[in-house]
């Protein structure tokens, strides 16, 4: 009885965690910058839009899968099992990249939060949504809102219940959203899907800092993956359907329109803090790689800082489009021929190469994927380039290196 006892309060434990990362990655989704990417589609008409969210998904959701699976089996954060491929000091570069890009999705998120706030509730200077946007996520790294299951829910079920309210509101008329065709100067589909593929893509360097601590690896990984591609989907419709409704790209005059009023700022900023909460957490983590002394809270709350001082010195009322979509497109040249390199080191040729200071022949593969993922962007190719460069980057991880320890045996 006792034995059963033990295995009932295991199972409840490990399916607690399936459901508390399931929950981290709900609000993760659910963000400002994905509805305001999928404000791009609009011009590609509904059909082939909705073809391009989804195809673009589901390339980055398998390889958000493949992350969080690498970091779930060995108990690893993800700036860890990147030294599983490059070595200890050759993961520096990711770190430094991955520190890097997290700043700036900071600064883009609290940018985005403060600038909705500001239009929606004109009043104070403009220091002051980006103070308060930021002195909140710094409340929610103080508290470890990931402890909390209580707040964790109702942040699932408030951030839930808003969407739907602004998913509803939106789409009355979905006459007009389903029978819009396709724009004359609407983006290629390849260069759709790829902007679709972009997002999941920049979660790859943060998916493990959740799954590493996993009692049921695949099942985490698969809830985390799985909740995260239905719910950036549905963010990349909501923004598509009202952007093709409204005329609209910026996001908050998008719920202007709506009438969303108040509930309008609710979601701005729920949002923003929920989000910007695992860019800044996790850009803690990856500076404790590069030095075991530093505090991954401290740090975590000098890159909150750092966002709040790079807004509120830009000081723009918007971001650009052509800006933000290369941001994105810079994400994907970086982690899809790195992740490539990890999924054939870990489940093609099972190699570890965390007890060395550099694997130099995956650090050459990762600089030639990266100037053929920016050489791919100037083709349309109808899957986009990360699929490309994932399939031909894993091909030669696995063959360079079985060649490579085929030489080093004679």
């Amino acid at each position: 009885m006792e034995n059963q006892n033990v295995t009932a309060g295991e199972a409840g434990i490990k399916d607690k965690e399936v459901r508390r990362n399931a929950m981290i990655w709900f609000c993760a989704g659910v963000s400002m910058a994905e509805i305001l990417t999928g404000t791009y589609f609009a011009p590609l008409g509904f059909a082939k839009g909705l073809a391009a969210i989804l195809l673009g998904h589901l390339i980055g959701g398998v390889l958000f899968f493949m992350a969080g699976l690498i970091g779930a089996k060995t108990g690893k954060s993800a700036m860890e099992t990147v030294k599983m491929s490059f070595g200890n000091k050759g993961a520096l570069l990711f770190v430094v990249l991955n520190v890097v890009q997290l700043a700036g999705w900071t600064a883009v998120m609290i940018l985005t939060g403060s600038s909705s706030c500001a239009f929606v509730f004109d009043f104070g200077a403009s220091f002051i949504w980006p103070l308060l946007i930021g002195l909140l996520i710094i409340i929610w790294i103080a508290v470890d809102i990931r402890k909390f299951d209580s707040l964790n829910t109702a942040a699932f079920v408030l951030l839930f219940v808003l969407t739907i309210i602004l998913c509803v509101t939106i789409f009355k008329n979905h006459a007009e959203v389903v029978g819009l065709a396709e724009a004359a100067d609407a983006l290629s589909f390849g260069a759709a899907v790829e902007l679709s593929v972009a997002m999941p893509l920049s979660w790859l360097p943060l998916v493990s800092d959740y799954t590493r601590t996993a009692k049921k690896p695949v099942l985490t990984s698969a809830a985390s993956s799985g909740v995260y591609f239905l719910v950036s989907c549905w963010m990349y419709f909501i923004g598509m359907g009202a952007s093709i409704l409204t005329g609209e790209s910026d996001v908050v005059q998008i719920m202007v329109k709506a009438g969303l009023g108040i509930a309008a700022l609710v979601i701005v900023i729920f949002s923003t803090v929920t989000t910007t909460f695992l860019d800044v957490y996790s850009a803690g983590i990856s500076s404790k790689s590069i030095s075991k002394k530093i505090n991954e809270k401290i740090a975590a709350y000098i890159v909150c800082a750092v966002g709040v001082a790079i807004v509120i010195v830009i000081s723009q009322k918007s971001i650009e489009t052509a800006s933000f979509e290369n941001f994105l497109y810079f994400i994907g040249s970086v982690f899809a021929p790195m992740i490539s390199i990890q999924i054939a080191d870990y489940f093609i040729i099972k190699n570890d190469s965390s007890d060395k200071n550099f694997n130099i022949l995956n650090l050459i593969i990762w600089v030639l994927g990266f100037v053929l993922y920016r050489f791919l962007m100037s083709f349309d190719f109808v899957l986009g380039s990360t699929f490309l460069v994932m399939l031909i980057v894993c091909t030669v991880t696995a063959l360079a290196n079985i060649a490579a320890k085929k030489l080093l045996k004679k």
